[in-house]
């Protein structure tokens, strides 16, 4: 795998930092998520496959001890803390890459290592408001509509910083030095978001929300509901799209106000909403499938991994542990070390402490001693990994 033999220490968090750390386990890293003492066997955090766990008490001496020379062997830190938490523990980078030079240490936050805002607390929702990204989603007349949280925690935070990190280990072979990487999810979400800021003259998105050619304005852009109440997504942006689009509508070139022609947009909208009405998803996927009408089912999370096409393509997504469920498999796909996911299972907590501890030279009295004395837990169960 891309990424076997790197070694990654992940203090435990919610969202972006463990996507971040999954990305990397998926394409081979070895990840090691430092979990808080006596939180209890499992956590939140529902990206912690390929991973191990130890559990330690960071706020005592001797378990920053423990983390520090956990640290001295290690390719990579992601932290999560809020600016100067991991100083206040006596682990900033200072204290670590002066141990380790060639650490490459990752700061994830909400609103990065300065600024008037560093030390407030925020979510998705917050990040992209005020990087300006939440100002382009909703509809016309309508308040702004957040994408869930997949923009700035996945997008803009966890996939930003796993680029940032693999873009710090390739510099390092050449450099041989490790380097601090400020990750934050404003920046990351307008990063992602680039597209947005270089087209307003274009027209992509209109100057009024949801008015634009690609933020739900034109009716050749947008999804519809099918008469079993389930939906298609319509995207014939090209003049030979659109005239497939039409075909598959049953309608001519004449039927309809010129594609181009934005005052007509709405009325040509109603139109199509009442033919997708008119017949079932099912319906629609027959006539659409495998045609350049740029027309698809908008799935749900249950029908995704059971589509044709997603099964055909194999690792698109992955049985569940349990057997009860599906999640998406690693992107992109290498050709030669390809992302290898041995284990779909969430870790628990504490359930690599004796292995992660023997690996950085620690005896077996001395791990038992440390766990005798609260410093850090004792394995919830013997790692698979």
């Amino acid at each position: 795998m891309a990424l076997a033999g790197t070694r990654v220490i992940e203090l435990a968090g919610l969202a972006p930092s463990p996507f971040a750390g999954m990305v990397l386990a998926d394409f081979g890293a070895k990840v090691i998520r430092v979990d808080r003492l006596g939180q209890g066997l499992f956590t939140v955090d529902r990206l912690s496959r390929g991973k191990r766990s130890i559990s330690m008490d960071l706020k005592r001496t001797e378990g920053v001890q423990v983390f520090k020379r956990m640290c001295k062997t290690a390719d990579v830190l992601i932290e999560p803390y809020r600016p100067g938490v991991m100083e206040k523990l006596g682990l900033g980078p200072q204290v670590l890459m002066a141990d380790n030079p060639r650490l490459i240490y990752a700061r994830m936050t909400g609103f990065g290592q300065s600024g008037p805002f560093k030390q407030m607390a925020g979510h998705d929702i917050n990040y992209i408001g005020l990087s300006g990204v939440l100002s382009f989603f909703g509809r016309k007349g309508e308040k702004p509509t957040p994408p869930v949280n997949t923009m700035a925690d996945f997008a803009g935070g966890g996939m930003i910083c796993a680029l940032g990190i693999t873009m710090a280990l390739l510099e390092r072979a050449r450099s041989g030095k490790g380097q601090v990487i400020d990750a934050n999810m404003v920046e990351g979400s307008a990063y992602v978001s680039s597209f947005l800021w270089t087209t307003r003259d274009l027209g992509l998105t209109g100057k009024e929300r949801g008015t634009g050619l690609l933020d739900t304005g034109a009716p050749y852009y947008d999804t519809y509901k099918t008469s079993d109440g389930k939906y298609m997504a319509v995207g014939a942006l090209e003049p030979q799209f659109y005239s497939e689009l039409l075909k598959g509508l049953g309608l001519s070139e004449t039927d309809l106000p010129p594609q181009v022609d934005r005052h007509s947009w709405p009325s040509s909208k109603e139109v199509i909403t009442r033919i997708f009405a008119s017949k079932t998803q099912a319906d629609w996927c027959r006539i659409f499938d495998g045609t350049d009408a740029c027309v698809t089912p908008v799935l749900t999370g249950d029908d995704a991994p059971e589509h044709p096409h997603n099964k055909a393509r194999g690792g698109s997504f992955l049985q569940s542990e349990d057997g009860e469920g599906m999640e998406p498999g690693p992107a992109p796909r290498l050709s030669r070390t390809p992302a290898v996911v041995r284990t779909t299972e969430q870790t628990a907590v504490g359930q690599g402490t004796k292995t992660v501890l023997l690996e950085v030279g620690l005896s077996e009295d001395e791990i038992q001693s440390l766990v005798d004395r609260g410093i850090v837990g004792q394995e919830a169960q013997q790692s698979k990994l």
